[in-house]
Formats: C-alpha cells, structure tokens, sequence
C-alpha cells in the first residue's frame, strides 16, 4: 500500500528528519526557532536583515528571552542555521512564518511582510510542505491571502500541501510562560491540515488546541488582546474618574480585587504598548468595517488609552505648577522607556509619546533605562543618562514611565525633589526628599480609631 504525502511527512515530523524553516527572527520567529532545536529538529532561519544573520551565526542573540548560549549550542551542534538565502526555504518540510504584521497611519493592516513571505514561500513550496502563519492578523488571511499563492503552484491544500494559522503568544519577559509552556492554538484550512500542523507543534511544545478553522484560530488572538486592550481602558478611565473625584484608583482596584469571583485585576498607567496589545483590535476593527459593523469597545478603548500619556504629562505640568516651575525649561527625567518592565522592547512604547509631548511643552528630557541604554526614534538617536545621584538632584522632576526591577526607587524618592510616578512603583516606599504624585490622589491616612469603653 502506498504511503500518502500527509504520511511521509507526519513520519518525518515524528522521527525529527524534517527541517524546519522559520520565517522572521525576532520577538517570535527566534524563540520558536530554538524550541524546534531543543525538540532535536533542524532548522533554517529566515530573515532578511543581513546584521541579525551574522550576529546568530556568531552564536549571539539579539532578542533577550533567548540566551545567547542557547543560539551558539545549536549552531555548533548543526541544527540551527541563519540564513538570507530564499531558496532555501525549499529545503524544508514545515516553515513557519513570524514576520512584522504592523498598522498604516490610517489604521489598516499593513500586509506587506505577510506578503512577502507568502510569496516567497510559493516560490519554492513542494508537495509534503507544512506551511503555517503565525503572524497576528485579521481573520480570513491564510484562506484569501495565502492559500490562493500556493494553489498557485498546482498544489491541493490539504492533500499535497498544508496550510494554517496559529497564532503566536508570546509575552517578551515573563518569567513563567514561554513558548513551550504556553499552550499553541491551531486551525488548518482541512482537517488534514489541522491535524498534521497540530502533531507538528505538539512535538516541540507542552499542549496543543486544535480548533476548527484558521478563521477561528485568527480570531483568538484577536480576542484576547482585544479582552485586554478593554480592560486596561476600563481600568485607564477608572483613574481619569479617581483623579477628578480625589479617590486612590489604586486603593479602590485593591480593594475591589479582594472579591473572590466576578473581577479581574488590572491596573492603570502611561498608555499601552508593545507589538499587541495598541496593534490587534484594530485588524479585527477593520476587518468589520469592510463588513459594515463598527467595533465601539475596540474604538472606544483605543481612545481611552491613548490619551494616558497626555494624562500623564498634564500631571507633570501639574505638579511642577504646585511648586511653582513651568514644564518649558525644567530639567525631566524619565526613568524608563520599555513598553513594560524588566524587558527592552520598545515597540508602541507610551513613552516615547511622553517624552515627545515634554519635548513639544519646552522640557529638557533625559531618560534613563537599564535595558535600552539608547534608542532612534524618527530619525533622532536618543542615549540614554546615568541614573547618578547628581542626576536625580538636578532633575526637576523625576517620572516613572517603566518601572524596571532594576532601579532603585527607595533612592529615586530620597534624592529627587518631585516624582510623578505612572506605575505606583513607590508606593511601599519609605518617606524621602522627594514630594510624590501618583495617577490619582493618594488614601488619606485615617486616624485610629477611639478606644472602646468596656
């Protein structure tokens, strides 16, 4: 009896001589990539930029959750190979593709990496590929935008060749789920389809969701960080409504979280960020106007949280007003500009609007972060200061955009004269120097209550 083509390559995916390609090596394509080695498979790296090839072929990482001792062991060993050659690709069973999926400044999905790599892909696809989109994108990609590429070549989904979606999740920094431990979404064009990618990422990761469709599987990513961009508005307007009512938000959101079923914690601050999180609800926002339905939570949310870091620099103006300074030539500091802590991704920083906006008021702006000790931003370099204490003695206010592990706040709020603090990073803090403004007015400290009467 013959052996079918989806047979052959589910063999060679469980006996680990398929090669595996990944295309893009950033945030996701590069973790990925390693896992596939970890699991024992070989695997060629795609990317376009020269500079990332030669720096992993050195056995050096660019991305900071993966370790560049991870990189050098596979690439001595021969499982992992960086390249810019396409043709390449043609050597491969399965390729995943992990490439930029970013907005035009009208807020439309800007598919021109999806679409390059798909193209690339058809260029040298054969019967017995895998081939699976990982990139974040609007539902209904894989079926209108790649299948018809690869059906192209003479190719049957799900009988010479297989397609489908699963969505990456990976949350740069977290010291607990990685990509091996977060479960993998999967939905194939066919059921053959599903079937074969969901056995193929079942070899190099803990638990698999087959779902039904690549229709669905899009839409999963689009639902959990459109559930968050949601939520952190919700909980971005609670603290708008706090400041103007002089109530602690963040006495309210701890109190609130100690209700044991209904509520979900999220905490307020300068604005979103990340590839994400400001990025997904709109696919989804704009795949439903071309079907005549306007998303209001999506909208509505986008709105609340970015107008945070204006809110932010309203409280600088504020409390440098209180002691009588204007923001238009007073010295900031701005400690932190990774979108979130203890990770130097910059991508949609809030940040960088409040530094902007500082910029734009007269302010004199330095910033200080221990994981990006320099950046570019629109053509200008920004570098980064020393977080010494004459530093912080100079400042005029010190504000606390990304509250890194990293820094010292005890000694931020003992050296400084005036902190706005985004993050309530010093809340448990002792007294210092420093007179601190936090999002919303602090708890007033209640006096003890009388001694009853026995």
């Amino acid at each position: 009896m013959m052996t079918s083509i989806r047979d052959r390559l589910q063999q060679r995916i469980e006996s680990r001589q398929a090669v595996c390609a990944v295309v893009g090596l950033g945030y996701v394509g590069l973790p990925l990539a390693m896992e596939l080695c970890e699991a024992g498979f070989h695997v060629i790296g795609y990317d376009v930029q020269q500079r990332v090839i030669d720096l992993l072929m050195r056995g050096e990482s660019h991305i900071q959750d993966v370790p560049a001792a991870q990189v050098a062991k596979h690439v001595k060993a021969g499982l992992f190979v960086a390249t810019t050659e396409e043709a390449r690709l043609g050597d491969a069973d399965t390729v995943s593709i992990a490439v930029p999926t970013p907005l035009a400044k009208t807020r439309d999905p800007d598919m021109t990496y999806v679409l390059a790599a798909s193209d690339a892909i058809a260029r040298h696809v054969h019967p017995g590929m895998l081939i699976v989109l990982e990139s974040t994108t609007y539902p209904g990609t894989t079926r209108d935008l790649m299948m018809p590429r690869l059906e192209a070549r003479g190719l049957t989904i799900g009988e010479d060749a297989f397609l489908a979606f699963s969505p990456e999740r990976v949350d740069p920094g977290n010291p607990v789920y990685n990509t091996k431990n977060t479960p993998k979404v999967v939905g194939g064009i066919t059921p053959a389809c599903t079937e074969i990618a969901t056995r193929f990422y079942a070899s190099c990761i803990d638990t698999t969701v087959p779902v039904s469709s690549p229709e669905a599987a899009e839409l999963v990513k689009l639902l959990e960080n459109t559930f968050r961009s949601v939520n952190i508005g919700l909980v971005n307007e609670m603290a708008i409504v706090c400041d103007r009512l002089g109530v602690d938000v963040w006495e309210v959101i701890e109190a609130a979280a100690t209700k044991p079923f209904g509520f979900m914690k999220f905490t307020p601050g300068p604005g979103i960020g990340g590839h994400c999180i400001p990025l997904d609800p709109h696919y989804l926002a704009w795949k439903m106007r071309t079907l005549n339905y306007k998303t209001r939570f999506i909208d509505l949310a986008s709105e609340i949280n970015s107008a945070m870091p204006a809110f932010v620099v309203e409280k600088v103006a504020r409390a440098l007003n209180d002691v009588k300074k204007a923001v238009n030539g007073s010295r900031v500091l701005v400690l932190g500009v990774a979108y979130k802590n203890d990770i130097d991704d910059m991508r949609e920083s809030p940040a960088l609007d409040v530094i902007r906006l500082l910029e734009v008021q007269g302010a004199h702006v330095e910033y200080h972060d221990p994981h990006v000790p320099r950046y570019r931003e629109e053509g200008v370099e920004m570098v980064g200061v020393p977080l010494t204490d004459e530093v912080l003695v100079a400042a005029d206010v010190v504000v606390i955009v990304t509250d890194h592990k990293a820094v010292d706040y005890q000694r931020v709020v003992n050296l400084a004269s005036l902190v706005v603090d985004s993050r309530h990073a010093t809340a448990k803090l002792a007294p210092g120097k420093a007179r601190i403004v936090s999002l919303t007015p602090d708890a007033p400290r209640m006096p003890p209550a009388p001694a009853r009467a026995r």
